[in-house]
């Protein structure tokens, strides 16, 4: 089979990684910037609320995001957009796109815990499903979950029995591959698709992503698994790839110029990429932290900062996570 429908197995099939709950964070095999800290999702919220202040989206408009998983990230969004602008509660709409039911259904049960009836979500297994006229779609490392083709000097990797073989001819890895320069490495699948779905779900919108790579393609491979913490490279010859298969993650750095070409094609504006240290500092972070500041007792202060400086500092998520912007105005 082709790499991409053996990675689509290994994190979406019946069995696979992402078909199930997983913990995230110490106890899980890898840590985001959602576990590290609610101030993440604080500082989506006070960018929503800008963008209500500067008539982008209305205020009925959708907040929606895209693979939540636990949907800890929407929920501390809402969160914050009660302390900052609790009238917004009344009249946005909140929607997660989660393809797994039983997922759905962890969700939809965490926020009747966290939120009574005070807040009213709607799911959605596909963007295709999705009819609106103006939206906020946010997603945290989902580029980087898209399936992706193993490319080598203009083959195509195979996978038979979990071993891996370049074997095979395709024209459109090959392109490519060639339009980013790349002789080696990873051509993700599914990008123009995806554009093109949030293109038609909806008139209005911004959409923001947060994921690490940069917007050049890296000159070698970067696909890996994480289990427990450790970083296992894909070719390393002394892993049991079979042991690993739907049991671990399996991820890749993502090439941001193919999400941009991507959603210029889907008729969708290009805003910005900047690391995530200067985009949550730009869209207010310190400000949510002098707010808290000015709330509580220095100790929990102390622990949210410590707990932000992750986030934010270079030598950890700061610089190595990107975040994308795009925009779609109304025809």
């Amino acid at each position: 089979m082709k790499f991409s429908a053996y990675m689509a197995d290994w994190l979406y099939g019946q069995d696979g990684y992402y078909a199930s709950y997983k913990n995230i964070g110490k106890e899980g095999d890898f840590y985001t910037a959602v576990s590290t800290s609610k101030f993440f999702g604080g500082t989506i919220a006070k960018h929503i609320v800008s963008l209500v202040d500067e008539g982008f989206l209305d205020e009925d408009g959708v907040v929606c995001e895209i693979g939540a998983h636990h949907g800890y990230f929407l929920a501390d969004v809402i969160e914050f957009i009660y302390t900052l602008r609790p009238k917004l509660l009344e009249s946005l709409k909140f929607v997660i796109i989660e393809r797994f039911e039983n997922l759905q259904a962890f969700q939809s049960n965490y926020f009747k815990e966290s939120f009574g009836d005070a807040i009213s979500l709607i799911h959605y297994k596909s963007l295709s499903e999705l009819k609106c006229k103006n939206a906020f779609f946010v997603a945290n490392e989902i580029f980087d979950a898209f399936p992706c083709e193993l490319y080598y000097k203009g083959k195509t990797a195979s996978v038979h029995a979990h071993k891996v073989e370049f074997n095979a001819d395709d024209e459109w890895v090959k392109q490519k591959a060639e339009k980013y320069h790349k002789d080696r490495g990873e051509i993700a699948l599914g990008y123009e698709e995806f554009a093109k779905e949030m293109a038609m779900a909806c008139g209005k919108f911004e959409f923001m992503s947060f994921d690490y790579g940069e917007m050049g393609a890296r000159p070698d491979f970067s696909i890996r698994v994480y289990e427990k913490h450790k970083v296992i490279p894909f070719f390393d010859e002394t892993i049991q790839t079979n042991e690993l298969f739907a049991k671990s993650d399996i991820t890749y750095d993502v090439t941001f110029a193919h999400v941009k070409d991507a959603f210029h094609e889907a008729g969708v504006e290009f805003i910005e990429l900047k690391a995530q240290m200067v985009a949550l500092v730009n869209m207010g972070i310190l400000d949510l932290l002098e707010i808290l500041k000015e709330k509580v007792e220095e100790k929990i202060y102390k622990q949210e900062l410590e707990k932000v400086k992750i986030l934010i500092l270079p030598n950890f998520l700061g610089e190595r996570f990107k975040m994308i912007r795009f925009r779609k105005s109304s025809p």
